[in-house]
């Protein structure tokens, strides 16, 4: 059972092992006693609507670099470094000997947070594919960062790895060499192996590193963390396929179900950082410089809105407020907005433009209406929602326009940045499989001449149009040496 503190419920299952849940103090006093967690037990206390989506929110920026990674190749050295610069930002999780810090709080994150987004991908066959992927290397990199306490956890888990008397060692000595790293010198008694169903290592049959008798698996103990790793996606699977069961109970309470749609949607376009703040770049920014700007700075998205603007002289509703909030964001004040739009807006009367266009500018920057000072779209938000129809302009390049059209756009747009053709087939290979952001990853890093894989920065991928801006300012102040920057 799964409890918040507004009473909302949510059914999970109990299968066997995970104390790492149960709330024994230890003898740190730690009442998740390991750092590692098969999450078998679901948390049992309540916990706020805040904390409910922010932790889970964190977690899902996490899994979702380790998703771009996967997409775009990297090796597991270069995965290892990006995914534990995520989770030392997002989801820290500290040894029992790291007294200074909260273990116990960083490690009842980790375990609620974990059980929220298993609610929000746990709706179809491919979420929970996707789901299960990141959590199993999430679990395999943080597997042996700390090996002198995995002897503990393990044997916690309670899997039944039996191990092999010395008699059958002497047995199937022959055999057991053969198949095992154990040197050729030593003695076969001294050494540890372990006796499981071979259904339960069948990564380990495929390279062939075990010794397999009468249906059973011969494994060196050098090789246990493959039996963890199959048992811990074994028993995620499962949970996950029983919780997709208990999910339409969550019916009864419309709070829950938009916060668990809008995270199932995170592998989309991965999570933004906040950039809700005027003037991120720390000056102001006034209506003359955005032509400049949008040529050096800008992500396809403002780009194209940009340009449609210029040629147009007007863009439709949607369009003038995707691109409005993002320019309010990188600093434009509402009264070089006023001046940016009313030139932008070139064939129409200063009456039509006061009636008709002001008072929407003013209310986008929280002056009307209801005050509201409203955050400028992130990737997830311009890609799932307000779809764009004919003749508008707004969303994203790399989902809403056709292949032909996409290829074209990158073309003309940074042609002038290093863009080239011979850079097509891997953007449009990103599209295909529909990681928009990654594709737009990779057009950073090709327009900014930064070492593939690094993204925009520590391999962080773009997740937010603001994002892209300023990184690309960034990175100008610190070539022109009127800055630096710090990853």
């Amino acid at each position: 059972m799964f409890s918040a503190r507004s009473r909302i419920t949510a059914q999970s299952s109990t299968t066997n092992g995970g104390t790492t849940s149960t709330f024994n103090t230890d003898s740190f006093g730690l009442r998740y006693p390991h750092r590692l967690n098969f999450y078998s037990v679901p948390p049992k206390e309540d916990i706020t609507i805040e904390d409910f989506e922010i932790w889970a929110i964190d977690r899902l920026r996490v899994l979702g670099e380790i998703e771009s990674s996967f997409v775009r190749n990297r090796s597991m050295d270069e995965m290892k470094r990006v995914t534990q610069a995520q989770c030392k930002k997002y989801l820290p999780l500290n040894a029992n000997s790291a007294v200074a810090v909260d273990r116990d709080a960083e490690r009842r994150k980790d375990h609620v947070s974990h059980f929220v987004l298993r609610l929000a991908f746990c709706r179809s066959e491919e979420l929970r594919y996707r789901f299960i992927k990141t959590e199993m290397m999430l679990f395999k990199l943080r597997y042996d960062e700390h090996a002198d306490e995995l002897n503990a956890f393990v044997s916690s888990l309670g899997l039944g790895f039996n191990s092999v008397g010395s008699d059958e060692l002497k047995q199937y000595e022959a055999e057991l060499r053969a198949a095992s790293i154990a040197p050729l010198h030593t003695d076969i008694g001294k050494e540890t192996f372990y006796k499981v169903r071979w259904t339960k290592v069948p990564d380990l049959i495929e390279r062939r590193k075990v010794f397999l008798h009468n249906g059973m698996a011969y494994v060196h103990s050098s090789d246990q963390s493959s039996m963890v790793f199959q048992a811990f996606q074994a028993n995620l699977e499962k949970q996950l396929e029983q919780t997709a069961k208990a999910l339409p109970r969550l019916d009864e309470d419309n709070r829950i179900l938009p916060i668990l749609e809008n995270l199932s949607q995170g592998f989309i376009a991965g999570v933004p950082s906040e950039y809700a703040s005027a003037d991120e770049t720390g000056d102001g920014v006034t209506a003359d410089m955005i032509d400049e700007m949008a040529r050096k700075h800008w992500p396809l998205c403002m780009r194209n809105l940009h340009d449609t603007l210029r040629k147009e002289r007007h863009l439709k509703h949607y369009g003038r407020l995707q691109y409005g909030l993002f320019l309010k964001v990188i600093g434009l004040s509402i009264e070089e907005a006023i001046v940016f739009w009313r030139k932008a807006f070139g064939n129409i009367t200063d009456d039509k433009f006061s009636k008709e266009y002001k008072y929407n500018i003013r209310h986008s920057y929280g002056l009307e209406g209801r005050r509201h000072n409203y955050p400028a779209k992130s990737c997830q938000m311009i890609l799932t929602t307000n779809q764009p129809g004919v003749s508008e302009s707004h969303g994203c390049p790399y989902r809403h326009f056709s292949p032909d059209n996409l290829e074209a756009a990158l073309l003309s747009t940074y042609g002038s940045q290093g863009f080239t053709r011979n850079d097509l087939p891997e953007i449009m290979s990103d599209v295909k499989s529909s990681h928009y952001h990654v594709a737009c990853t990779r057009v950073f890093e090709i327009t900014h001449g930064i070492k593939k894989g690094e993204g925009i920065g520590g391999g962080e991928s773009v997740t937010h149009p603001n994002q892209y801006t300023a990184r690309s300012r960034e990175l100008e102040k610190a070539s022109s040496g009127d800055g630096m920057v710090v990853d």
